[in-house]
């Protein structure tokens, strides 16, 4: 417990339980005893003010007043969450809930989720918590998380996927993720955003918590770009007169198959924006550049940050790494 005094000249009892502050403030300076018994009366009263809400419960709601704000794809991991936290936890009445209680409910999460699944349902917990429960004092201990570094395709790993490719529906949105894109922006692409050599990327299309998928807008506002597609490629695309129309699932799905097939190191269609990244790096293209043409926020992927960049410097060098590209894919 401490007393202090504030600039007003009242003076302020502060006391944590449990994880919990709890203050009381008085137009005197009270002595122990006073103090004591004023903060049994606020603990009392806190007490009594109890909101009678599971975990369950409150993390539903939590969901319920972001979901017009954030991305389906972010309400279902919430709820992909909710479901993996174990059932003793979720029954806790939120306001009993300590930090004892989180750091034993991560230590059972982290036993059978990656580090980093293990951050972000900590995180979720916290930010719940926080809403009905602001006063309390959250410290968690999270397992450290282990660097893995990607595998990240070759020339010839790239050949021979497209060559496979060739002639099925899968083609031209593989090139397009050599070329930077999504899969949920390719799935979201239509003719009508094709003008000349200039591909317009500004929505995506996204799979809700109950599996409907939607379109909605690009996942950053960095991720609304143009890119440039050399002549030979967007001839391609009009002459099909779509982009993609099958199953967002089906593309990942005959990757997968068409590897085993031909032998072949596994990566995942998102690993073909690090080719991308990685190939325009090497040709000394500046990060700058490499992080609009892919709708990077930041530098995670590419290591620095360049904020600005001169437009007609931007389509030089896009138009610089997209010829090279179609030197490698055609």
């Amino acid at each position: 417990m401490k007393i202090e005094k504030l600039k007003s000249g009242s003076y302020r009892i502060r006391k944590m339980y449990k994880g919990v502050t709890y203050s009381v403030v008085t137009d005197y300076k009270p002595t122990q005893r006073e103090a004591i018994k004023l903060l049994d009366q606020e603990m009392d009263k806190a007490q009594n003010k109890k909101i009678r809400m599971s975990f369950k419960e409150a993390s539903d709601r939590y969901i319920e007043s972001r979901s017009n704000v954030i991305s389906p794809a972010t309400v279902r991991g919430y709820k992909s969450i909710v479901r993996n936290l174990s059932d003793s936890f979720k029954r806790l009445l939120i306001t009993d809930i300590t930090n004892l209680d989180v750091q034993t409910e991560i230590n059972a999460y982290s036993a059978t989720h990656s580090p980093k699944t293990t951050s972000n349902a900590c995180g979720f917990i916290t930010a719940v918590l926080g809403m009905y429960c602001p006063n309390l004092t959250i410290n968690i201990k999270l397992p450290q998380r282990i660097k893995k570094e990607p595998y990240i395709p070759t020339d010839e790993d790239i050949k021979k996927i497209l060559d496979a490719a060739a002639g099925t529906q899968y083609y031209i949105p593989l090139i397009l993720a050599v070329f930077g894109l999504r899969r949920s922006e390719i799935c979201a692409l239509t003719i009508d955003d094709l003008s000349g050599n200039i591909l317009t990327i500004d929505k995506a299309k996204i799979e809700d918590s109950d599996g409907n998928w939607h379109i909605k807008t690009t996942k950053t506002v960095e991720s609304t770009r143009k890119i440039y597609l050399p002549d030979v490629i967007a001839n391609m695309i009009r002459s099909q007169g779509y982009i993609y129309r099958g199953h967002p699932n089906s593309i990942i799905c005959w990757m997968t198959r068409m590897q085993k097939t031909l032998g072949m190191e596994h990566f995942s269609l998102h690993k073909l924006r690090h080719y991308y990244a990685s190939t325009a790096s090497s040709l000394g293209v500046p990060d700058v550049y490499i992080m609009q043409a892919g709708g990077w926020k930041t530098d995670h992927v590419l290591k620095s940050v360049y904020r600005h960049a001169q437009e007609d410097k931007k389509k030089d060098m896009q138009e610089f790494t997209a010829e090279y590209l179609q030197e490698v894919i055609l």
